[in-house]
C-alpha cells in the first residue's frame, strides 16, 4: 500500500483491500462474502436508482495505544439501519448480518486503521440498496447490502476548533413527518444546494430551522445541534431530524459528568443565551461553533471569541474520544474490540 500521511488525511475515499456483501433474494439473506471489487453491477431499473430505496450508516473504528481496534456503537447503527428500512419499506436487515459484515470488513482491512494519536480513524460505511428491476412505484423484492471502509481525517478540516454556521431560511432539509428521521440518501441530496451556498458564503454548514414554523432550531446540516448554558446540555426535540448516535452518547456522558440534559424545542432567539454551541455526529464527532449568522434577519450569535472550544464541549469531546480509543473504561458496552 502507498504510504499514508495519517496526520493529514482528509475526510474522503481511499481504496482499501476488501468490502463485504450480502444479498436478499427469494426471501432470504446470503452469507456475507468479501470482494476486492469497488463496483456494483445493478439493473438499470433498480428501485434504488428510480425511487430512492437506499439507506446507509456511518461508524468508526479506532486503534488504541494497546494496539487493539475498537468499533464504536455498532449495535446502535444496526438498529438505526433497521429503522431506516421500516421508514422506506426496504427488507429489514438482520442485526447479525450487519454486525458480521462490519466486523469482517474491519478485520480484512485492519492495516488501514490509522495509528493511535494520529487524529484519524477508519470510517465504516454500510449501504443497503433495492436492486430488483421494476417500473411501478413499489418496494423492491431484492436487495444488496455492503460494507466498505476507508481511513479518514476530520470531517471539517479545522478539527476540534470553532467554526461558523449560517441559518438559511429559504431551505428545508426534511418535512416534519417525512423521512428526516431516517438515514437515507434523499435527505442529504435535499441539503446539497443549501450546503453549497453556505460554503460559498464562508460558513462550514447550514443550521436549519424547523420546516413548519421557522421558529425552532432543527439540525446542523450534516449533524445534530447542541448548546450549553447554566451547566445544561440542550439539544432539539424535533420530528424531522436524524437521531444521532453521537448525540445519544454525549447525552449519557453529560449526565455522568453532572451536567443536566434537556431535549426540547429551541427557539432561535434562545441562541443569544447560550454559552457554547456545536454540532455533533459520527463524522464530525463534535464541531464547536464560533458564531451563527441569520443573514435574512441580520442577526449574529457569538459563542467563541478566542478561537477555542468551550469548557463543557471540550470535556465531552475528550471523554467520548477516551472511550473510543480505550483510554477510559467503557461502562456502557459501546465498544466492540476486534478479536
Amino acid at each position: 500500500m502507498e504510504t499514508i500521511d495519517w496526520k493529514n488525511l482528509s475526510f474522503g475515499y481511499i481504496k482499501t483491500d476488501y468490502n463485504v456483501r450480502s444479498s436478499f433474494k427469494d426471501g432470504k439473506w446470503s452469507t456475507p462474502r468479501e470482494t476486492t471489487s469497488e463496483s456494483i453491477d445493478i439493473h438499470m431499473a433498480a428501485t434504488c436508482l428510480h425511487y430512492g430505496q437506499e439507506a446507509f450508516e456511518g461508524l468508526k473504528a479506532f486503534k488504541g495505544k494497546d494496539g487493539k481496534v475498537r468499533i464504536f456503537r455498532m449495535r446502535e447503527n444496526a438498529l438505526r439501519m433497521q429503522a431506516s428500512c421500516r421508514g422506506i419499506l426496504m427488507e429489514e436487515l438482520p442485526i447479525e448480518i450487519f454486525e458480521e459484515s462490519v466486523l469482517k470488513a474491519v478485520k480484512l482491512n485492519e492495516r488501514f486503521v490509522p495509528p493511535y494519536e494520529s487524529g484519524a480513524a477508519l470510517y465504516i460505511r454500510p449501504l443497503l440498496i433495492g436492486t430488483s428491476p421494476q417500473v411501478g412505484v413499489k418496494p423492491a423484492s431484492e436487495y444488496l447490502f455492503l460494507v466498505f471502509v476507508t481511513p479518514v481525517g476530520p470531517y471539517f478540516k479545522e478539527g476540534f476548533k470553532p467554526t461558523p454556521l449560517v441559518i438559511l431560511r429559504e431551505f428545508d432539509r426534511a418535512a416534519p413527518h417525512g423521512t428526516g428521521t431516517f438515514k437515507i440518501g434523499g435527505n442529504y441530496a435535499a441539503g446539497l444546494v443549501a450546503g453549497e451556498k453556505a460554503h460559498q458564503m464562508g460558513y462550514n454548514a447550514v443550521l436549519y430551522l424547523d420546516p413548519k414554523e421557522k421558529k425552532y432550531i432543527d439540525e446542523g446540516g450534516p449533524a445534530n445541534f447542541f448548546a450549553i448554558k447554566n451547566n445544561t446540555y440542550v439539544t432539539p426535540l424535533s420530528s424531522s431530524i436524524l437521531p444521532s448516535i453521537t448525540n445519544m452518547s454525549l447525552i449519557q456522558l453529560a449526565e455522568d459528568l453532572g451536567i443536566r440534559v434537556e431535549r426540547r424545542p429551541i427557539p432561535e432567539e434562545e441562541l443569544a443565551t447560550f454559552e457554547e454551541a456545536g454540532i455533533c455526529g459520527t463524522a464530525a464527532v463534535i464541531s464547536p461553533t464560533s458564531y451563527i449568522d441569520d443573514v435574512e434577519e441580520n442577526k449574529s450569535y457569538v459563542f467563541s471569541k478566542d478561537g477555542k472550544a468551550g469548557e463543557i464541549s471540550t470535556r465531552l469531546y475528550n471523554k467520548l474520544r477516551a472511550i473510543q480509543y480505550g483510554d477510559e473504561p467503557d461502562a456502557y458496552g459501546w465498544v466492540t474490540v476486534l478479536e
